[in-house]
């Protein structure tokens, strides 16, 4: 557990190159050639210890071949293309330290018998798939190999064990791999020469052996009489239930540690009732073999018969995997005493009782997944007091009450819809890829004693009841949360102490969860904490102090980041940050500033970190994004001195008068306003003259907003709500032509009007006869060359919002808007401009170039 964090952090990072060096050339120990269309072996400097000659085009291979090569121990030749190779005498003579010779997968046309000579170091011989005959063995190729002690002859057109007396000098001799040939037969006569060694492989499988002849059994004896084999494969010879049974009786008393008897043909299968199960007979000769391993996966077994195992009474390791085993009879397992680890996976087991694992005290590791059990009896492992570990992974399993303590269970893959009033003892839990939705859930398995590892990615946790009671000190050290849905449970307020005690975490992964915010301090006590892992959710920002100060790893990977603030990654060791939607502009300087600059090893290349907006740097890596024109730095320097002069004896007093205006501003403005009453009753201004028009203004909003406007504006401006008040407002409800189109009575208000006013929006955006009436409105402006048109923004708009639409975009970048105060005191003075506004006669003259953007602020 403890190297796991290590092993993450090494699967990060990515392999650039297998060798380090480009393909065709050398570096002074490795020569790396293959698939440079060679036809002769190239110089390469003395001091090579590899060189690899593989997929070429090289015919022949002899003495003058190769250069003096004395420190070289690997060659590899295989994979010659198109043509046989013909391999002349002491062809590597000139390798004498040779340790390790591949010419696999090349047919070979001639290979002269004393070809190998010359070789005393050879360890590794590989001659696979080269279209060699029986006389590869038959006759002295291997004379004098007096260090070989792996031979690869598989995949050859090999019939016949004959071996050439040379095999008794072979005596650093441990593998032989001689399947995928033709073999059918092998008796005691054919290996004598053999005798007395001890081999850590010894392949026979896929021949065909001992199937389609007759077998005297007492001439042919045992095959492998006074040797020790550590691993003895005899698969995919299609064996049945009496071959299996008559090998067994004739290699009785030969020591192998490990037997392959996989890919057999034993049990009947689907349409094959007359193949049989084994019975207790089938492997009773083999317990003279003390046996450590067998492996008889990938059959058609359906049933485990009674006593099938007894006599294996040294078994440790049964591998029965791939099989269609439906049935476990009582006492199956009987003997079995030593056995440590049974492989039961990917068979048809439904339910399991409580005999099923009857003689098995010391099993450790029991593997049950990919079956389709769905019911277990909740005494079936509880015997075993040696059970570690327990797979029942990818079945149907719903309730847990028959787990035992426990190391590891894996469970994934199952039905779990909760996880309530088990107890139990476990350090590792797998539960993914279930269907638990209760996040109370956690809390319930986080109770498990001696917890360190827990996995709940792929689950459907979307809400939490926040029933979880007192807190403890978890001892939790690993946390996957992945794929699952807390968004849904944090955006409603729920469970924001999910991670409360955890001081002992130390991996926790919420990738994939639709995050779009992360709960304040809901790291808090992740005071342990070294990877987190954010990949996959929709964050747009981190708040500073949110990451545990102890984290080293953060992968925050395909989010939404905008504009992170780099100041939250300056206690990071490792960060991944690809493929975000970063904007690139000035206010984002700082942050590529930062990556240039920081000693933060940052995941992946540097054209995964790219800019999203605006369109004009898509695409454009932030590690090259121009910074000419943001680098404020230096004029910073030079203002900030005279500034903080000025600012120090001025602030205090500007301040003062600030907050008086702010706090008193209406109060000012009903003082002024009557000032300016009795100056205009005193000089006696001259009337407004008549004109041509029958409205001062027409009010264009949405119907949605009527009743807002009427008591913001229509109450305190127009003479028909109250005769105190100056202007003669039209407006659609009260003023439009019943029956008349609903275009002309807009443009007959607009031209009859002094001027237009737009109340924007939400309501009004949405509507089309409010966005054709602008659009109107606009018209006049460019024809009269006049402030006609007055535009007032309500509500929580952006400027953002307001440029989508093309008419209002084209009037804010040559017009001043004006915006509806949020505060209730600024009304007066907001009304008081409107009006100016109303009785302005500015006209307008033409210009080459658009006004800059600009908002009439809100006085707050």
């Amino acid at each position: 557990m403890d190297h796991l964090l290590a092993f993450l952090l090494g699967l990060v990072f990515k392999i650039t190159s297998v060798f380090g060096i480009p393909s065709c050339s050398a570096d002074g120990q490795l020569a790396l050639y293959n698939s440079c269309n060679l036809t002769q072996v190239p110089q390469v400097p003395n001091t090579t210890i590899k060189l690899l000659l593989s997929f070429n085009h090289i015919r022949v291979v002899s003495a003058t071949s190769f250069p003096l090569l004395e420190k070289l121990q690997l060659l590899e030749l295989g994979g010659q293309q198109h043509t046989p190779v013909t391999i002349e005498r002491e062809a590597f003579r000139n390798l004498p330290n040779l340790a390790v010779l591949d010419i696999g997968s090349t047919p070979i046309h001639f290979l002269h018998i004393d070809a190998f000579q010359g070789l005393p170091n050879l360890i590794e011989l590989r001659l696979f798939f080269c279209n060699l005959s029986d006389s590869i063995l038959k006759e002295g190729y291997f004379r004098n190999l007096s260090s070989l002690a792996k031979l690869d002859l598989s995949k050859n057109q090999i019939q016949s064990l004959h071996l050439h007396p040379s095999f008794r000098d072979l005596k650093s001799l441990e593998s032989i791999d001689l399947s995928l040939n033709k073999i059918s037969l092998v008796c005691e006569k054919d290996l004598e020469l053999l005798q007395g060694k001890t081999f850590s492989l010894f392949s026979l499988a896929s021949n065909g052996l001992y199937r389609g002849v007759s077998v005297n059994w007492k001439e042919c004896k045992n095959p492998f009489k006074n040797m020790f084999l550590e691993i003895l494969d005899v698969s995919l010879n299609g064996w049945t239930v009496d071959i299996i049974r008559d090998f067994g009786r004739a290699i009785n008393g030969t020591k192998i540690f490990s037997l392959i008897l996989a890919h057999h043909i034993m049990g009947p299968g689907f349409g094959f009732d007359n193949i049989k199960d084994p019975n207790q007979d089938t492997f009773a000769a083999l317990g003279m073999n003390s046996l450590i391993r067998m492996d008889i996966s990938h059959g058609s077994i359906f049933s485990l018969s009674f006593h099938l195992f007894k006599t294996l009474k040294k078994l440790k390791v049964l591998n029965i995997s791939h099989n269609k085993v439906n049935k476990i009879a009582q006492g199956a397992f009987y003997g079995l005493d030593n056995l440590q680890v049974l492989n039961l996976s990917y068979n048809l087991l439904g339910e399991l009782y409580h005999f099923d694992f009857y003689g098995l005290p010391n099993i450790a590791y029991i593997d049950l997944q990919r079956n389709h059990i769905g019911m277990i009896h909740k005494e079936t492992f509880k015997h075993l007091k040696n059970l570690q570990t327990l797979d029942l992974r990818d079945n149907a399993i719903k309730t847990v009450n028959f787990l035992p303590n426990l190391n590891m269970s894996f469970l994934s893959g199952n039905k779990l819809v909760s996880f309530q009033n088990i107890q139990i003892i476990a350090e590792f839990l797998d539960l993914a890829q279930n269907r638990l939705e209760d996040l109370n859930d956690l809390y319930t398995i986080l109770q498990i004693p001696g917890l360190k590892f827990l996995i709940l990615n792929q689950n459907r946790f979307s809400f939490c009841n926040s029933k979880h009671g007192h807190l403890q000190n978890y001892m939790l050290e690993y946390l996957y949360l992945s794929e699952n849905i807390l968004q849904l449970i944090w955006q409603v307020g729920s469970c924001w102490d999910v991670f409360k005690r955890f001081s002992h975490l130390k991996v926790l992964f919420l990738n994939n969860n639709y995050l779009d915010f992360l709960p304040p301090g809901v790291f808090s006590d992740l005071t342990a904490l070294q990877l987190l892992s954010l990949h996959g959710n929709r964050l747009t920002s981190l708040s500073p102090g949110v990451l545990p100060e102890n984290l080293r790893i953060l992968l925050l990977s395909h989010n939404h980041l905008l504009s992170p603030d780099p100041t939250i990654f300056a206690s990071l060791s490792h960060l991944d940050i690809a493929h975000n939607k970063y904007i690139c502009d000035c206010k984002t300087i700082n942050f590529i500033l930062w990556l240039n600059q920081t000693n933060v090893t940052i995941f992946g290349s540097p054209e995964d970190v790219y800019c999203t907006y605006p369109d004009s740097f898509s695409g454009v890596s932030l590690y090259s994004f121009p910074r000419e024109g943001c680098d404020e730095e230096e004029v910073l320097r030079l203002i900030n001195f005279s500034l903080f002069i000025f600012f120090t004896t001025t602030l205090t007093l500007l301040l003062t008068v600030v907050m008086m205006f702010t706090k008193f501003r209406g109060h000012c403005f009903f003082l002024w306003h009557k000032m300016v009453l009795r100056l205009a009753f005193q000089y006696h201004p001259q009337e407004v003259e008549e004109d041509k028009y029958k409205y001062d203004a027409y009010l264009c909003f949405s119907n949605k907003d009527f009743e807002w406007v009427q008591n913001a504006l229509l109450k305190h401006l127009d003479s028909r709500y109250n005769p105190e008040n100056r202007f003669k407002l039209c407006f659609e409800e009260r003023d439009f032509l019943p029956g008349e189109d609903h275009i002309s009575n807009i443009q007959d208000a607009i031209w009859r009007s002094r001027k237009t006013i737009c109340i924007v929006t939400r309501h009004f955006l949405k509507d089309g006869w409010c966005i054709e009436a602008f659009n109107f409105a606009q018209s006049r402006y460019f024809s009269d060359l006049q402030n006609v048109l007055i535009m007032v923004v309500a509500g929580s708009l952006s400027q953002y919002q307001l440029m989508k639409y093309p008419p209002i975009r084209i009037f804010v970048q040559r017009q001043p808007y004006l915006r509806w105060p949020e505060d209730l005191q600024d009304v007066g003075w907001f009304l008081n401009k409107l009006s100016r506004c109303i009785l302005t006669k500015k006209e307008e003259k033409k210009k080459t170039n658009h006004m800059p953007l600009q908002t009439i602020a809100t006085v707050s």
